[in-house]
């Protein structure tokens, strides 16, 4: 018998996209047209191409990628609601999918009579729902619509539900997409704290998300897709960089930024050509609390030996100022060299940053003597929380914005 509880193997999803000949006419022209052969040409569109990877039971897989990689055309053929053109899927074992909001569930029914059905649609006996039931009723928080139609629903209401019976029916798979988006921050945290518990009874999931925190706090091992097709199967860590690689592919290689054609360069020629951000000596994009943070600014064109100023400050997603550094700061004084170009380093070997989400940078470098250019917001990463306290819960970063570093707490 086989060790896993998903096999995929070579599975393709084609789709025939239409194209009007002639493309968009007004509606004069519709009218004209309407007794005239029409002609469409077809363009073949391959939403998965030869996606192959195994599940083992008690395994946590996340799928992710851009949007349009593929990732819910994956996840409904795995649920059965679209069949693959090509390829075989083994599963091995009951599945609760939470893909749309609304799958699985009609507008007409109630509450309660929603649960019943989109239980027995999951293979559930009407025994093993009642026994879930006030469970289920209890962590959706809808106990006082029980007896209303779906319809009435808002989408909030509806998420809440459905997320309720997917993860409370006692399924062996349980497959969820960027649904959650739609919760609240409150109901989101229920939610990954439920599948966090999930996942240590040992059922498997198969998870779908653009936040890289709950991938890395939920789940073991991950698939990266891009255009279809698997560009990296193993490591949660080595994905979410190969992730990250592929989502700012806008810039020849993620983490190095061109400033010479900036608009805050105007028509001075010289000053900062180019900006990397590295992390373990490489360019990178995504960076951690407590971890190595590293810049390098190459200029070129200003006159040398002479003494220059340099300032950077880091910014959260709100464009608020976190981290202010100068050469004054630190005590340093800084010249160019012989021939008016070189780098300029900057290293924190703890970044003493907490967040989720995109941080920018403001930089200046110049001769003392002229005022500076300043290059704001020119420069970007993206922060991940991170487990600090090694328990498998991360800090909100609504409440906490610095680096805690080691803490001790003792109660005598």
């Amino acid at each position: 018998m086989s060790s896993k509880i998903i096999e995929i193997n070579n599975i393709s999803k084609l789709f025939k996209i239409h194209h009007l000949a002639g493309g968009y006419m007004s509606l004069r022209e519709r009218l004209a047209s309407m007794y005239k052969i029409k002609r469409s040409n077809d363009e073949d569109f391959w939403a998965v191409k030869d996606v192959s990877f195994t599940v083992a039971p008690g395994e946590s897989k996340a799928i992710i990628g851009r949007n349009g990689s593929g990732k819910s055309t994956l996840l409904k053929i795995l649920s059965k609601i679209t069949p693959p053109t090509k390829g075989i899927i083994r599963s091995r074992g009951r599945m609760a999918s939470l893909l749309e909001v609304g799958t699985g569930f009609h507008p007409e029914l109630t509450g309660t009579e929603n649960i019943f059905f989109n239980g027995s649609l999951l293979g559930m006996t009407r025994k093993e729902i009642e026994k879930k039931f006030d469970e289920i009723v209890d962590f959706s928080g809808v106990e006082k619509f029980l007896d209303t139609p779906l319809k009435h629903y808002s989408s909030g209401m509806q998420l809440r539900l459905a997320f309720s019976v997917a993860a409370f029916l006692e399924s062996e798979i349980l497959v969820i997409d960027e649904v959650l988006a739609v919760g609240d921050i409150e109901f989101q945290k229920k939610c990954l704290d439920k599948m966090q518990t999930v996942t240590q009874s040992g059922r498997t999931i198969l998870f779908v998300s653009h936040s890289m925190a709950a991938v890395r706090a939920l789940c073991n091992t991950v698939v990266v897709l891009d255009k279809g097709q698997v560009k990296y199967n193993g490591d949660v860590n080595e994905g979410i960089d190969q992730y990250m690689s592929i989502a700012t592919s806008f810039e020849e290689t993620p983490g190095v930024f061109n400033m010479e054609h900036h608009p805050a360069r105007k028509n001075i020629k010289g000053g900062v050509m180019e900006v990397r951000l590295m992390r373990n000596g490489k360019p990178n994009y995504l960076f951690f609390p407590g971890g190595e943070f590293a810049a390098e600014f190459d200029y070129s064109g200003l006159n040398p030996e002479v003494e220059v100023g340099f300032r950077m400050v880091i910014k959260d997603s709100y464009f608020q100022p976190m981290l202010n550094l100068t050469n004054h700061d630190l005590g340093l004084r800084l010249h160019t060299g012989k021939n008016g170009k070189g780098t300029v380093s900057f290293r924190l070997d703890s970044l003493p940053l907490y967040g989720d989400g995109t941080c920018y940078i403001d930089f200046q470098l110049g001769e003392e003597s002229k005022p500076p250019v300043l290059f704001e917001n020119a420069i970007h990463f993206k922060l991940e929380p991170k487990d600090l306290f090694g328990t498998g819960k991360f800090l909100d970063p609504k409440l906490n914005s610095v680096f805690p570093g080691k803490v001790q707490l003792k109660m005598n």
